[in-house]
């Protein structure tokens, strides 16, 4: 059943969602049990990661039996590039946690390109011999994308090589100083293989996102909305601020995840 909550600001809905991974995490190790969490980059996440660090410092949450694999990485791009995913995920949480090395996995965006297929059919065979995604967190793009899933996408695609959206290049661009040096392909988990997860977490920021939420949560479920995807399957949870959720028809009350 899909959930949405509302909450005052980023920080209290990054602040819910890392609690929510944290019990997760917890709940498997007492039971001696690893737990795969299917992760995203961005700017939405980094608050549930400066958390779940503190978490893990304060509290002392191990991350030693969690298994990641992340959603998407930009093509053509080294691993030790700054506006690569595998160093935003490195600078804001693996470096921090007790994650081992080998249960970290992140698309490859330095692949010689007729290598890309048999890596990413290599992907998706390695997150089912981990047993699937125990929870996925997903951001949502002004396009709708979910990973790097551009819309028009189909419901049953996988991970694959992908043509970013022009929406999303201009977004990108101040990272990498000018469009003109903006990557405009990435490798992505597909919406098949996001739909698979377990559990889905799907987070929203700010005014600019507020009307791509309403799409994807009230209109049709439709191939040019891809969030709207997550409409058809139990157990995903939006977790929004005020300001993207203020053109929900209705706004439920704040609550705690």
């Amino acid at each position: 059943m899909r959930q949405i909550q509302v909450f005052d600001n980023k920080m209290e809905g990054s602040r819910a969602i890392a609690r929510y991974i944290a019990n997760l995490v917890k709940r498997r190790q007492e039971e001696n049990k690893p737990v795969v969490l299917g992760l995203a980059t961005g700017s939405t996440p980094i608050g549930v990661y400066e958390e779940l660090v503190r978490i893990h410092k304060t509290e002392g949450l191990s991350f030693k039996h969690v298994v990641t694999f992340n959603l998407d990485e930009y093509y053509p791009m080294r691993p030790s590039s700054h506006q690569s995913y595998a160093w935003f995920m490195h600078h804001h949480l693996f470096s921090h946690i007790d994650i081992s090395a080998q249960n970290i996995h992140i698309p490859d965006g330095a692949l010689a390109r007729n290598h890309i297929p048999a890596f990413c059919r290599g992907y998706e065979a390695q997150i089912k011999n981990a047993g699937g995604i125990d929870l996925q967190l997903l951001g949502i793009g002004r396009t709708g994308h979910i990973g790097f899933n551009e819309p028009p996408v189909s419901a049953d695609t996988i991970t694959r090589l992908v043509s970013l959206h022009n929406i999303t290049i201009e977004d990108a661009a101040a990272d990498f100083g000018s469009i003109s040096f903006t990557p405009t392909e990435a490798i992505t988990v597909g919406i098949s293989t996001i739909m698979q997860a377990r559990e889905i977490i799907i987070a929203g920021w700010g005014q600019n996102k507020a009307a791509i939420i309403k799409k994807a949560i009230e209109a049709n479920v439709d191939e040019h909305i891809p969030a709207s995807y997550l409409q058809t399957r139990p157990s995903v949870r939006w977790v929004l601020d005020k300001e993207a959720a203020a053109e929900l028809s209705e706004v439920p009350m704040q609550s705690e995840a």
